[in-house]
């Protein structure tokens, strides 16, 4: 499965499964964005990242770190 920047909820499922205990709330746009873009599945292109797809991600990994703490 092929991930870009629209892919909200199915990103913040992967970065949570790779780090379940790191609060999302805690990192930086740009840590985000790093580590989005580290995710072997995601394809997207870094220029096509923005602070609103940033936060999109953040709160959706947010309820999933909320949902099993």
């Amino acid at each position: 499965m092929k991930l870009d920047w629209k892919d909200t909820e199915e990103i913040a499922i992967q970065l949570y499964e790779k780090e379940p205990s790191l609060n999302p709330l805690t990192l930086r746009f740009t840590d985000l964005r790093d580590k989005v873009m580290d995710l072997e599945e995601f394809v997207g292109r870094r220029e096509d990242c923005n602070e609103g797809r940033l936060e999109a991600i953040q709160m959706a990994w947010l309820d999933e770190y909320q949902s099993n703490v």
